[in-house]
């Protein structure tokens, strides 16, 4: 009898320690982010014990970092009934409140998962420092509260410090992030991951040769760790936006590198998905689209797919599939949409309507209100709209280039901010010009466009033609004493230039419209000024009829 009991003993701790070996192998691969090997064997281990809560914590987790939220919460669902460590998966439950910006649902899942745990327990709250460092509506100050004080509980857990130290990365900590990292290293030679953000916050501060030399230090130490390779493939992107001499060789090395990362990550679906991304950053659109097909030969279903045939054939001007695409997958409401998914939908629409004849203005209209979507969710989309404006306004669609244009100068930050405004007051003004009765919409917007103007001045004084618009715009809504004002800082303002740029046929025939609208005004109120005024056109334009005519009548 003893001797059964002996080898029954040493048969439930082979079968502990190999489940133990197989959690282990799992978050080996979650952390080399080989999703498809971390959710093969997390899989296994749930089915030969569906009491393991911890298991299908993880499993949930991976579904949630190939963006599965469906499939995440279903496993979660299932997790906190386990009798083993069930608490874990109310922790990726309340991620997914986070995710949905419900902070008081997350805040009461992240309260069950912890309330009987031990002051020591600390991976509970490593997992909710990720959570609220990773969601979609980060909380970065919050997980960096959390972490800290379990930091110091057990000073030396590097799950701990590796958190912390992404927390304080993302909330812009670099020098304390670096601390983290480091500790954790020094801890932990085998921390990979510990390593490479050492690098990443190098490559954050765009010494991009150095980074290069810290993420070559983590290939030294393991040669098959992926995640590396994303990184130097990023920061060959990021390197190439800054050197726009050597952008196409900083690219090309990036996508290698990207190859390089994907196959250390068996070219699952999300691996592909990984590439289709940085393809997207990279902007090849060829490549994206022979991507997205191998794609749906994986997985004809995925939601994902459609972003990415929605994209390249934006690119590859295939406007149907594009529009078609990305609106079935903004449709589903499980899908995690982003702003650009409503750019694209909205830059289909125009390219669609710019290539028909005629042109199909309610299509338009109809992508105006998509990039409004879009903005909404991601002001910084701000940046990209004045692209699409432009090709508006070079058609002569002065009014909806003007909507265009107002989305993108209500985000104050982007580089084009001033010429944007200009062009809102340009467009605004274009589209009413030469029309009898302005409606109180129109009025509106002329109001709007002068405010805009109004910014570039405070912002660049000599920009000459701004005055010139605040006049113009103002002829329009019938104000004498402003267009006068205007017209004459226009005057003075342009008489500053060198002589070179007075004397090209833009400028004159812009003086010339000055001093005739200023003459115009003066004729009621001051005849010697009107007289002054219209020689001076005379001066520029001895053949202009109009003032001719004017000093003729005045005499």
């Amino acid at each position: 009898m003893k001797k059964v009991f002996i080898y029954t003993v040493a048969t439930l701790f082979f079968v502990f320690w190999g489940q133990a070996q197989d959690i282990k192998q799992a978050k080996n691969a979650i952390d080399a982010e080989q999703y498809e090997v971390a959710k093969n064997t997390l899989e296994t281990i749930t089915t030969s014990k569906p009491t393991d809560g911890y298991a299908k914590f993880l499993l949930g987790n991976v579904c949630l970092l190939k963006g599965d939220y469906e499939a995440a919460k279903k496993h979660f669902d299932v997790g906190i009934t386990c009798s083993t460590k069930g608490n874990f998966s109310y922790i990726g439950l309340g991620y997914i409140a986070l995710d949905k910006g419900d902070i008081v649902e997350a805040e009461k899942n992240f309260a069950l998962a912890t309330q009987n745990s031990s002051k020591r327990d600390l991976e509970e709250t490593v997992y909710i420092g990720k959570a609220y460092t990773y969601s979609e509506h980060p909380n970065y100050k919050k997980a960096i509260e959390i972490l800290s004080k379990s930091r110091l509980i057990d000073p030396a857990n590097t799950d701990v410090l590796l958190a912390l130290g992404d927390a304080y990365k993302f909330n812009k900590k670099q020098n304390e992030a670096y601390e983290c990292y480091r500790e954790a290293f020094r801890l932990d030679n085998t921390l990979l991951r510990a390593k490479m953000g050492l690098g990443t916050l190098i490559k954050n501060a765009h010494n991009f040769p150095i980074a290069l030399n810290a993420f070559d230090e983590v290939i030294a130490l393991n040669a098959n760790y992926g995640p590396v390779y994303r990184e130097l493939a990023e920061t060959q992107y990021l390197w190439a936006l800054n050197d726009a001499g050597n952008y196409d060789a900083h690219i090309s090395k990036g996508l290698a590198f990207y190859e390089k990362y994907m196959s250390l990550t068996d070219y699952s679906l999300e691996s592909r998905m990984r590439h289709a991304d940085f393809l997207i950053l990279a902007k090849d659109y060829k490549a994206l689209e022979a991507e997205a097909n191998e794609m749906s030969k994986l997985d004809k279903v995925n939601p994902r797919i459609y972003r990415y045939l929605g994209y390249s054939a934006y690119y590859n001007n295939n406007f149907d599939t594009a529009i078609s695409s990305l609106a079935s997958y903004v449709s589903n409401p499980s899908n995690r949409v982003i702003g650009r998914d409503y750019f694209y939908i909205g830059a289909s629409k125009l390219g669609k309507a710019l290539s028909l004849t005629p042109v199909d203005n309610s299509l338009i209209d109809n992508g105006i209100l998509d990039f409004k979507k879009a903005f909404d969710m991601s002001p910084a989309i701000a940046g990209e709209l004045p692209d699409l404006a432009k090709k508006l306004y070079e058609k002569k669609l002065y009014a909806q280039a003007a909507s265009v244009y107002e989305i993108a100068i209500v985000n104050t930050e982007t580089k084009s901010f001033l010429m944007d405004n200009f062009f809102f007051a340009s467009s605004v003004y274009w589209s009413c010009n030469g029309l009898e009765n302005l409606n109180p919409q129109q009025i509106e917007q002329l109001k709007k466009a002068d405010i805009s103007l109004d910014i570039i001045i405070k912002a660049s004084p000599s920009t000459q033609d701004a005055y010139l618009f605040k006049a113009r715009i103002q002829v329009l809504l019938k104000n004498d004493s402003l267009v006068a004002r205007n017209y004459e800082d226009f005057i003075t303002t342009a008489n500053k230039k060198d002589s070179a740029e007075l004397a090209t046929k833009g400028m004159k025939s812009k003086l010339v419209e000055a001093y005739n609208n200023l003459g115009i005004i003066y004729v009621v109120t001051d005849k010697v000024k009107a007289k002054d005024v219209f020689s001076k056109t005379l001066g520029i334009d001895p053949a202009n009829q109009y003032a001719i005519d004017q000093l003729k009548s005045l005499r």
